[in-house]
C-alpha cells in the first residue's frame, strides 16, 4: 500500500487536476463570474463548463500540498499529471501544408503542458517521409493529414524544460511504431535528451521501490523514457514499458478497471509502476470538464481497489486543463 504521504501526493494532483473550482477560496483562489480571460487574475482565465455561467479558472495543473515539497520518497511512492496524446492539440497547423483531420486532445504547447504542472507525456511516434512524426494512424499507418509534427521538435522542447528546471523529471510514454533500427535512439541523442535518460540498470523489476526522486535530481537522470516496441530494450536500452508498468484499458470514463492487454495483470506486485487512463475513446473538450471532476475521483478509487491498494503513479486524461467542481448554481 502506498504511504500515507504518496496517498496524499496523489490527492493532491487530482486537486491539481480539477481546475474550475466553484468552492476554490480555500485556496485563496477567486472564482468570479466573467467575461473575457481579462476579467481574471493573473494564473486564471475564463472558462465555462457545459454551458454554465462562466468563471475564472486556474491555469494550471501544478499540485498544492499542506506537505513543504520534497523528493525524499522513491518515485513509485508519487503521482504525477499526464496528458493523453500529448502532441495532439487543438489548433495545429501542419509543416506539411495539408488540413489535419485527426482528433485533439489537449490545448496547449507541450513547453505549456510541463510549464502548467505536467510531468507525464503519452506520445505516439510514426516513421513519414524518412523521418519519426507525432502522429494519428488510420490502421496503424501515419499520413500527411494526420501527422501533427516531428518528433525532434517535441523533444527539443523537453530537453529545453529539463535544462531550465534541473528538479524536476519528466516521463515519456512511446506508443512506438518505428521499425527503423536506432532511430529513436538517434533522435534521443540528437536532442540533448540521451544525457537525462534514467539508465535501464536502476529500473527495478522485482517489486522493490524505486531509487528517491532525490537521487535522481542529484546524479541528473530525470528523464524516464518507456517504449511499447519490445525489441528497443534489448536493441537499443529503452525500456519496454510492459516491464515495469501496470496500465489499465484506455478508452472508457467508466468506473470500471480492466487490465490493458498488454500488461501484466493490476495484481502484480513485480511491478510498482501504475499508469491510470481516464479518457473516452472520442475526445471531447464539452464533457471532459465533467469526466475530469467527480467521476475521476470516484474511478481513482475503483483502480486503488482494483491494483490492490495502490494508487496511481500516472493519471492520463485528455484536456487536461478543464475540470469542475461545485460549479456555481444560478440563484
Amino acid at each position: 500500500m502506498a504511504s500515507r504521504k504518496a496517498l496524499s501526493l496523489l490527492l493532491v494532483v487530482v486537486a491539481g487536476l480539477c481546475l474550475i473550482c466553484g468552492n476554490v477560496q480555500a485556496l485563496g483562489v477567486a472564482s468570479d463570474p466573467c467575461t473575457t480571460d481579462n476579467d481574471c487574475g493573473q494564473g486564471l482565465y475564463c472558462f465555462s463548463c457545459d454551458g454554465a455561467s462562466p468563471v475564472c479558472a486556474i491555469d494550471s495543473a501544478t499540485p498544492v500540498s499542506s506537505f513543504s515539497q520534497n523528493y525524499s520518497l522513491p518515485f513509485n511512492k508519487y503521482a504525477w499529471v499526464t496528458t493523453h496524446n500529448a502532441y495532439a492539440i487543438v489548433g495545429e497547423t501542419s509543416i506539411l501544408g495539408v488540413t489535419i483531420v485527426s482528433q485533439k486532445n489537449q490545448e496547449d504547447s507541450i513547453t505549456s503542458q510541463l510549464n502548467k504542472g505536467v510531468r507525464g507525456l503519452m506520445l505516439d511516434i510514426y516513421e513519414l517521409n524518412g523521418d519519426i512524426w507525432l502522429c494519428h494512424s488510420v490502421y496503424r499507418q501515419c499520413y500527411d493529414f494526420t501527422a501533427f509534427r516531428p518528433l525532434n521538435t517535441t523533444l527539443i522542447e523537453i530537453e529545453a524544460f529539463l535544462t531550465a528546471n534541473p528538479t524536476e523529471v519528466i516521463t515519456i510514454f512511446f506508443e512506438d511504431y518505428v521499425n527503423t533500427t536506432n532511430a529513436l535512439t538517434t533522435a534521443l541523442t540528437a536532442t540533448g535528451l540521451s544525457k537525462y535518460m534514467f539508465p535501464l540498470a536502476k529500473m527495478p523489476t522485482d517489486g522493490s521501490d524505486w531509487p528517491t526522486v532525490s537521487s535522481m535530481i542529484t546524479s541528473n537522470e530525470r528523464l524516464l523514457v518507456f517504449t511499447s516496441n519490445r525489441n528497443k530494450q534489448a536493441g537499443e536500452g529503452i525500456a519496454y514499458q510492459w516491464n515495469y508498468v501496470l496500465e489499465n484499458q484506455y478508452g472508457t470514463v467508466a468506473l470500471t478497471c480492466d487490465r490493458r492487454g498488454e500488461s501484466a495483470l493490476l495484481t502484480d506486485k513485480t511491478k510498482t509502476l501504475f499508469l491510470q487512463n481516464y479518457f473516452p475513446t472520442n475526445p471531447n473538450r464539452t464533457t471532459a470538464c465533467l469526466d475530469n471532476s467527480d467521476n475521476l475521483s470516484k474511478a481513482l478509487n475503483v483502480c486503488s481497489s482494483a491494483t490492490g491498494n495502490r494508487w496511481a503513479n500516472f493519471l492520463a486524461v485528455d484536456y487536461y486543463q478543464v475540470s469542475v467542481h461545485n460549479q456555481p448554481k444560478a440563484a
